[in-house]
């Protein structure tokens, strides 16, 4: 099943995309309650939106071999994590804004877990019931930023660095998906989800013993190998085997508003 969050008649929705060209609203956010209505939408009258409003995306960084591998450092043994705040997300084909005080801002393909219930100390076997979904999500970083505060708050919590979507597929197996990314149609990431260090489940557990996970909560799981830079009239595109495409298009700040 695919979750769309669309925005229709001048409100935002919630529904399942029944085909190519239907959606059925569903009567609220996707989870304990909801039930899908007999009110239909063509796909061709409606723009989608990022597809969950969560509370906080929790980021990883350093989760595939071989990024690992291509930066030359050790794995690490437990999750390396850090947020972006939930004002950076942007939906499908929306724009992503060049900061006037970076450098250099990059690109980075992956694969977001979406929670579906209060998740809280949650064990490795138990992880899998308060999962949503899957979705793509570009991890956009200012890496000049990056590298100059050590720490990643500013570098990653720009305003539109977090674009999500198309949708939330429901019915995946996320363990051995191509994930891929594209610059202006020019490839420039191909790996798989079988070479993360920590899965979804592992993610999911661990992240739930150090806060608690809301309905609509977002973990971004990591990239791949082969990150690189964008600037402003750049195409990206993160594409992840099963899911679907995630467009967005680079503009500069200072030229551009949402």
């Amino acid at each position: 099943m695919r979750i769309v969050r669309f925005q229709a008649q001048g409100s935002a929705h919630y529904g399942i995309l029944e085909d190519d060209s239907s959606i059925a609203r569903l009567s609220g956010p996707p989870f304990h309650g909801t039930q899908r209505t007999q009110e239909r939408f063509r796909s061709d009258d409606v723009r989608l939106l990022a597809p969950c409003e969560p509370s906080k995306i929790v980021g990883v960084g350093l989760n595939y071999r071989d990024h690992a591998e291509e930066l030359g450092m050790e794995l690490p043994q437990e999750p390396q994590l850090f947020l972006k705040p939930e004002t950076s997300i942007i939906g499908p084909y929306q724009q992503i804004r060049y900061p006037s005080m970076a450098r250099r801002v990059d690109f980075e393909a992956e694969l977001a877990i979406v929670i579906g219930a209060y998740a809280k100390k949650v064990p490795v076997e138990d992880a899998a019931r308060v999962i949503l979904g899957y979705t793509c999500f570009n991890d956009v970083t200012a890496r000049d930023l990056q590298f100059k505060d050590v720490q990643y708050t500013r570098a990653k919590g720009f305003d539109t660095f977090a674009p999500i979507g198309p949708w939330i597929e429901t019915d995946l197996d996320p363990l051995g998906l191509t994930i891929e990314s594209y610059l202006n149609g020019e490839r420039k990431q191909h790996s798989s989800t079988a070479c993360l260090l920590f899965d979804p489940c592992a993610l999911v557990s661990y992240i739930s013993h150090i806060m608690t996970l809301r309905p609509g909560d977002v973990i971004a799981s990591g990239t791949p190998a082969g990150v690189g830079p964008m600037k402003p009239g750049d195409r990206i595109e993160v594409r992840i085997e099963r899911i679907g495409s995630l467009v967005n298009e680079v503009v500069d700040e200072m030229e551009h508003s949402l």
